[in-house]
């Protein structure tokens, strides 16, 4: 197919609330009929965390019916090894053709081994390509770029907001509402905690749970101010900065996270938890959507019938943001070592708003980086209420990102958030030692 725009499909255009806000934007061709086809034989190398490997089969056997002649040898990893792996692939100059990105810290700490995307997106998708993408993944597709350098490292495939949790019959049982401010959801922790119940399930030993319910702490009480320390224009040693990290040991103290939660990582541990019913509530983020498409799902996630969406109550009294934090969930990039970078960003295109788009959003996995792209079946009214909640309410109204710029900033919250949580160190000294860890952008 040529890049000529395909005029007879529009995207669909979505009102939200009152506001008037649309999502939708001209499409390109119909979903799965990529405007540009790699042509000739290749292989293609393919590791990340995600999306997990089951789903990443099927959207390589999407993809190889489209591409026949394109093979792709795919590695998935739970996060943390992937992270490990990635350093000693790339200390050994053996990074695949593609990897997997979070935008900020990650994409910048392999800025280097990386080609700018933006010239095969013009050639794939016109020079309007831009305007296929929810606007938060090319906001933050360049997050963390030193100035003057506007190139596209990465380009997302799946998009996400960060919120909370609930378990509808856990909470239909106790006769609670999800709560909308702290004390609330101090009162309903009394309630569970008295019943055996986790009232905030928290896979605390990951550093990015961790760091997602304190970034949803900061959001509360001062919107957008961390991105003014990562900038130089705040500090991290900031009152509200500090006071969301009192806040976070606060959820601790006051039995709203479970005991032992520093000890319990997310995956697969607190996921199996929530699984049998329980969690009352819990940190996750539009990506839990997935649980209802695995195979034989448990009973509360058969057509997610067991769980909803909430925004983080407030903390401040005075109301909390409308939006919420989100952005890129992960993007692809291709490496210098790939032997064909057009047979590489054809693999990319593809799962972006091809054949292997469309098996990936079908597993619920997250949400689409492209507008108007939606899974092909509902298993329950509910599911697909909850999928419009976050692709025409939330996500268009995210406007900072889930992630932070530097690496170093990254891990020293991260060790910050675990350290004040464990008592080992005050709120105060913690994000001092954020503040230590940041170097002024390049």
């Amino acid at each position: 197919m040529n890049g000529n725009i395909d005029r007879r499909r529009l995207l669909k255009a979505s009102a939200i609330g009152a506001t008037g806000l649309l999502t939708g934007l001209a499409w390109r061709g119909p979903v799965g009929a990529s405007p540009r086809r790699f042509q000739g034989a290749a292989t293609v190398s393919f590791e990340s965390w995600s999306p997990v490997q089951q789903t990443t089969d099927k959207m390589i056997a999407a993809f190889a019916a489209k591409h026949p002649d394109v093979k792709i040898e795919r590695t998935i990893f739970n996060y943390p090894d992937y992270i490990v792996d990635l350093k000693t692939r790339a200390a050994a100059n053996t990074l695949p053709d593609i990897i997997g990105l979070e935008p900020g810290a990650l994409t910048q700490e392999y800025r280097d081994f990386l080609i700018p995307l933006q010239d095969q997106a013009v050639k794939t998708w016109g020079t309007g390509w831009k305007d296929n993408f929810f606007p938060i993944g090319i906001d933050q597709a360049t997050l963390g770029n030193p100035k003057e350098d506007a190139n596209f490292y990465g380009l997302p495939i799946l998009t996400q907001t960060i919120n909370l949790w609930y378990t509808i019959p856990v909470f239909k049982d106790a006769g609670l509402e999800p709560p909308k401010t702290y004390d609330e959801m101090k009162a309903a922790a009394d309630k569970f905690n008295a019943a055996g119940i986790a009232p905030l399930l928290h896979g605390a030993a990951d550093g990015w749970q961790r760091r997602d319910v304190y970034m949803q702490l900061a959001h509360n009480l001062a919107p957008g101010l961390i991105y003014k320390a990562e900038n130089g224009e705040a500090k991290f040693t900031d009152a509200p900065l500090v006071e969301a990290l009192q806040w976070y040991k606060r959820l601790f103290d006051d039995g709203i996270v479970q005991a032992g939660a520093l000890g319990l990582s997310a995956y697969p541990n607190s996921a199996e938890m929530i699984e049998n019913g329980q969690a009352a509530m819990f940190p996750m983020g539009a990506w839990w959507q997935q649980q209802a498409a695995v195979e034989n799902p448990p009973e509360l996630s058969q057509g997610l019938q067991g769980y909803t969406p909430f925004k983080f109550p407030d903390v401040t009294g005075k109301g909390a943001p409308e939006d919420l934090l989100g952005g890129i969930d992960v993007m692809l990039g291709v490496t210098k070592n790939a032997k064909n970078p057009d047979a590489a960003f054809a693999v990319i295109a593809d799962f972006i708003d091809g054949a292997g788009a469309q098996a990936l959003i079908d597993t619920f996995n997250d949400l689409p980086a492209v507008t108007g792209l939606d899974p092909q079946k509902f298993d329950t009214d509910h599911q697909k209420e909850v999928w419009t909640t976050f692709t025409a309410d939330w996500a268009p109204k995210v406007k900072y990102a889930r992630q932070l710029k530097d690496p170093k900033v990254k891990q020293a919250l991260e060790d910050a958030t675990a350290g004040v949580a464990a008592g080992e160190m005050t709120p105060e000294d913690g994000m001092a030692k954020v503040q230590a860890a940041w170097t002024p952008a390049s």
